[in-house]
């Protein structure tokens, strides 16, 4: 069931037990899981520059978050989107896509993402959402995988002037 969009708050957080819980969720979700990636990798991936943690709450639970990188070549790449197993199909992967494309166009028009290619779901939402694939990029996280990379884009970076 779609939880209404004002039951559902994202805000940013650097605050080390709420990322634990982040990559506690990581790690005991797909797919992460069928990449092998256990708590300790997942909890490697919130750390680095340029990078913006940022939770979905329902209430007071954790229900998904977004690692987001805001600088760089690939400046607006959604790294990491998760949404719990108690919380997906209710629409919080949408909010925080809608969360990423807003912050993104503030200084990128383009909104990047990879998805495993066995995730059919999330790049079922991807591309609902408006992502077209640009390439495929093979044992990118785990040898014998491949990575869809995936683009949203408002136009080139040549003249874009932010929203």
């Amino acid at each position: 069931m779609q939880l209404p969009e004002d039951d559902i708050s994202i805000r940013p957080t650097t605050d080390h037990r709420e990322i634990d819980i982040c990559a506690l969720m990581m790690s005991r979700t797909d797919p992460w899981i069928t990449l092998g990636m256990d708590y300790n990798m997942c909890l490697e991936a919130f750390d680095g520059i340029c990078k913006e943690i940022h939770i979905a709450k329902v209430g007071a639970d954790i229900a998904g978050f977004v690692i987001l990188q805001v600088c760089g070549t690939f400046s607006g790449y959604i790294q990491t989107i998760c949404v719990g197993e108690d919380y997906r199909g209710r629409g919080i992967g949408t909010t925080l896509l809608d969360f990423c494309e807003k912050r993104v166009l503030k200084f990128s028009p383009n909104l990047f993402i990879c998805v495993s290619s066995f995730n059919t779901e999330a790049r079922r939402l991807y591309e609902k959402y408006g992502f077209k694939v640009v390439g495929e990029l093979d044992n990118f996280v785990r040898q014998g995988f491949t990575e869809i990379l995936m683009r949203k884009t408002a136009g080139p970076r040549v003249g874009y002037k932010p929203r």
